[in-house]
């Protein structure tokens, strides 16, 4: 009896023991786990400050602020003298946040140590309000993704991205590569669009932006179009975008002044008007229909000629290409270039407005050829030159695994758009290529 109430309580030991953390201490050795870890919030570890949250308010300046909280003018001068150069506090946001910290060693919280002011996700800004002052921006580290979308169009482009979770600034940079070759106004029901793109995030979580598209294809019209990004000038750093037969997607001429471009009314020489009878009323320009402020975009390089106002065209710009052609956009709500000034294709020289005899917001935009109005629909534009025939072996090199990559996403039995993550590169945005 003795010997089997032995045993119970020696398995009673064990079963006790193996229950214990074989790695626990005793109350009697040096418990590390008490040591408490640094909570770091914009850099300052939060455990050894009060942090207030608050927004720039109406009427809110720094030194507002500063004195709020108990802190007088004349260290406040000294706060933006040593800020100086650092920091521009002249340009807080209404309605962005800041933060206010205040050391717990502090038995009452009197004036704050830092003042943080945090308006987007991409940097702060750190402000050391006692003792050594000084102010810092920090940038945060951007990791730059590669993504994958494609999608069917039922709709728009916008509309499509938008319905299935994909970042909708990817219209506007596809409708850049595209700007010569495809009107994004015309796009048609079963156009199909594949993509390959870098996107910047910070917090390995937020999204800052598209940085830029590698390669895509877009079918319109049953018309397959491959777009590849290459650096088509090393000496300049010019980058373009060439099809996969090394022809570039550029011509000469947008095909229209506007990023998004509606013909309200096309050039009509034979155009009659019930206002005026109905009789013939030449309408030697093509307007496109625009919000008041939406930027006009110079169709071509070349140098502003005229710069002025009149009481049919309103505020408009001239400019002259070459000896050939020459473009101009009417009606504006205000120019932004000036005579003798070079514009590049692409810039923005003004905004529509309603200036002059119009009716409604639109771009009345105007096409010379050999010093005659015509419709620059049907002229046979130039093109860009191609790639030289020193980078060929290059470029279809550059192109064969993006082509492979595109070639690889398939449209079967697809409905709507799809985002798959391709590749997580581990590198600052500054340091990428």
């Amino acid at each position: 009896m003795s010997r089997l109430f032995s045993i119970l309580i020696l398995s009673l030991f064990f079963v006790v023991s193996c229950q214990e953390n074989p790695n626990a201490t005793s109350e009697n050795e040096d418990n590390t786990d008490n040591v408490i870890s640094p909570d770091y919030y914009f850099g300052i570890d939060r455990n050894l400050f009060e942090v207030k949250e608050e927004k720039i308010k109406r009427g809110d300046t720094f030194g507002k602020i500063l004195e709020a909280q108990g802190i007088d003018y004349p260290q406040v001068y000294a706060i933006l003298q040593a800020i100086k150069g650092e920091i521009d506090v002249r340009k807080l946001t209404l309605g962005k946040p800041y933060s206010l910290f205040y050391a717990k060693a502090d038995s009452v919280l009197s004036t704050p140590e830092y003042f943080v002011y945090h308006p987007d996700v991409s940097g702060y800004s750190v402000i050391h309000l006692k003792d050594s002052l000084y102010g810092q921006f920090i940038q945060k580290s951007v990791r730059l993704v590669e993504m994958e979308a494609k999608g069917v169009i039922e709709n728009s482009l916008y509309e499509t991205l938008n319905e299935n979770g994909i970042n909708e600034a990817l219209t506007f940079y596809l409708s850049d590569v595209y700007a010569w070759t495809i009107d994004f106004f015309r796009l048609q029901k079963g156009d199909r669009f594949k993509v390959i793109y870098t996107e910047k995030f910070v917090d390995d979580t937020v999204s800052i932006g598209i940085d830029r598209i590698k390669a895509a294809y877009f079918e319109h019209n049953n018309k397959p179009l491959y777009a590849f990004e290459f650096i088509s000038d090393p000496q300049k750093g010019i980058v373009d975008y060439f099809d996969d037969e090394a022809n570039s997607l550029r011509r000469t001429f947008l095909q229209g002044p506007l990023k998004f471009n509606r013909v309200s009314s096309r050039y009509n020489l034979k155009r009659r008007i019930a206002y005026y009878g109905n009789r013939i009323r030449p309408h030697k320009g093509t307007d496109f229909a625009a919000a008041v402020g939406t930027p006009i975009l110079a169709t071509a390089n070349g140098t502003v000629v005229k710069s002025s106002y009149t009481k049919g065209n309103g505020n408009y710009v001239t400019i002259k290409h070459n000896n050939t052609y020459s473009t101009q956009y009417l009606h504006m709500k205000k120019q932004n270039v000036k005579v003798g000034q070079y514009v590049s294709q692409g810039d923005i020289i003004g905004w529509v407005g309603m200036t002059g005899n119009t009716s409604g917001p639109h771009v009345c935009y105007r096409f010379w050829k050999n010093g005659k109005q015509v419709d620059p629909f049907k002229q046979k534009l130039p093109e860009a030159k191609p790639i030289s025939n020193d980078l060929k072996a290059q470029y279809t090199e550059h192109i064969y695994p993006y082509k492979y990559k595109l070639d690889c996403i398939s449209f079967e039995n697809e409905e709507n758009s799809e985002v798959v993550v391709v590749d997580n590169p581990q590198q600052n945005a500054k340091t990428s290529s």
